[in-house]
């Protein structure tokens, strides 16, 4: 049985995507087009593999550079890695992260006697917030380059995948598939289209609700391996009939974490009280579960905005 208590959109996704099966699918419906080039069964985790890990620090600032989830497998022969850097906020720095994730590890694969040549790195930056992603894709549209300059100035790219623009179609594990399917429709409010993922992995439904915030719509799932969505999901089809209409649980959100924002800040602004009152049900449980991390209201705003 899942603990949610103690799982964060960071952590649902790195569950979800240790299962080999759930990355090759993913990776090979948004990097190639639902063409099976990666197989799970030649997946080894990276991260476990000793014989390409070079000067592998434990200090924080080396577990600040590790990517979410990456492995090793071969394309037409040739080893490469893969990885997921899952984000569930815009990160305006995103380029220059990815840049520094993957030049460290080429230095580090250099320090490696018995490598003759480096090993090519694929990044997919998986995007799960509720905005569209706004920030740069590439180094050079940090920079005004003069003209002069534009021939010798390095860009670097990455490859940021929404799932709310995810085409599932190309998918072709079918759990893989009914797990984007659902963070969709649970942004969507659309429990017609949560209806038709019929016999989803409960434990995959679980963390797509962590990942969009909506637990409260699952309190009552019930026990077992798989969900049958027609027969055991009337319990949320009349939590997202009701959400609409529910101020007085609103409400009750609103007022407490109101009480706790005030105890962790001491006081809190008109223009902070504001952002609380017109905030969604969705916004104010990830407040709810990032409640412990909150310093100053600029952390308050960045969620609830």
């Amino acid at each position: 049985m899942i603990l949610t208590n103690n799982l964060t959109p960071d952590s649902a996704c790195r569950t979800f995507f240790s299962n080999d099966i759930y990355f090759a699918s993913f990776s090979n419906a948004v990097l190639f087009d639902g063409k099976q080039v990666i197989r799970p069964e030649r997946l080894v985790r990276y991260e476990n593999d000793m014989s390409l890990i070079i000067d592998d620090t434990k200090s924080a600032e080396d577990k600040k550079r590790r990517r979410d989830i990456v492995v090793k497998t071969d394309v037409d022969g040739v080893c490469c890695l893969f990885s997921i850097e899952h984000q569930s906020t815009i990160d305006k720095n995103m380029v220059i992260r990815c840049g520094n994730y993957e030049m460290l590890e080429y230095l580090k694969q250099l320090k490696n006697k018995k490598l003759k040549r480096l090993v090519p790195q694929v990044m997919i930056v998986f995007y799960t917030g509720d905005k569209k992603w706004n920030t740069p894709l590439e180094l050079n549209d940090y920079f005004d380059i003069p003209e002069e300059l534009k021939e010798y100035v390095n860009d670097w790219k990455i490859k940021v995948v929404d799932v709310k623009e995810i085409d599932t179609s190309k998918i072709k594990d079918e759990q893989t598939r009914y797990f984007i399917e659902a963070i969709q429709e649970m942004y969507k409010g659309n429990y017609e289209g949560l209806h038709r993922r019929i016999k989803m992995n409960r434990d995959n439904f679980i963390y797509a609700a962590i990942i969009t915030g909506s637990l409260d719509l699952i309190r009552d799932l019930p026990e077992g391996d798989e969900i049958d969505m027609c027969e055991g999901m009337e319990r949320m089809a009349e939590g997202f009939r009701n959400e609409g209409r529910s101020e007085g649980k609103l409400e009750e959100k609103r007022s407490t974490l109101k009480e706790q924002l005030e105890i962790k800040l001491g006081t809190i602004s008109n223009n902070l009280e504001l952002q609380l009152t017109n905030a969604t049900l969705e916004k104010l449980n990830i407040l709810t579960r990032n409640i412990f991390n909150i310093t100053n209201e600029e952390d308050v705003l960045k969620i609830i905005n």
